[in-house]
């Protein structure tokens, strides 16, 4: 059985993430150790660089879950969607997000880049791609790539403050602007 099958290799990493999460309640991620986060999580810092080359691939890997919430967020309504009314999964996304702000600071730059920025545009893009053609909506790709950066950006920019809004007001403003992409025909 393969390492991404075998649920003991599978358990040490949900202790990793969850060591690291819990470090980084305490203190920025640039502060923390693999000592400390193997520490916590109750395994030695070998079996930790087994499962992940360095805190910042780890931290990733702990974050994934934000990214996983984000696309399904955006994606949480059927139908034909109303630009004034955001899905609720999209204004609970940006409520709970604060939860761990400082951890995703640190991975998600400002303008979307840093070690998130790509895994949530890409996984945002996919989704978004996937979502168009199966409507049968033009321009699939491009629009898919414009909602991804959108997204990835305004919540880059939110988390470091650059946009100062409340959680309700920034998921409304943001639905605004992706339907907008959606709906904008290109000639």
């Amino acid at each position: 059985m393969s390492a991404a099958g075998d649920p003991r290799a599978e358990r040490t990493r949900a202790k990793l993430r969850a060591a690291l999460l819990a470090e980084c309640a305490d203190r920025p991620l640039a502060e923390l150790t693999v000592a400390a986060v193997a520490r916590r999580a109750g395994v030695g810092r070998a079996t930790c660089y087994l499962h992940y080359p360095d805190l910042a691939a780890l931290a990733v890997d702990a974050c994934a879950e934000v990214v996983r919430e984000a696309v399904e967020a955006l994606h949480a309504w059927r139908g034909v969607p109303d630009p004034a009314v955001p899905p609720a999964a999209l204004l609970e996304f940006f409520d709970r997000v604060g939860g761990h702000a400082g951890l995703y600071r640190e991975l998600l730059a400002p303008g979307g880049g840093g070690p998130l920025g790509p895994v949530l545009h890409r996984e945002l893009r996919e989704r978004s791609r996937r979502e168009r053609e199966l409507a049968g909506a033009p321009d699939a790709a491009l629009i898919a790539s414009a909602v991804a950066g959108t997204f990835t950006g305004v919540l880059a920019d939110w988390l470091h403050g650059l946009l100062d809004e409340p959680p309700a007001s920034v998921a409304a403003r943001v639905w605004r602007l992706l339907i907008g992409l959606h709906r904008t025909p290109l000639v």
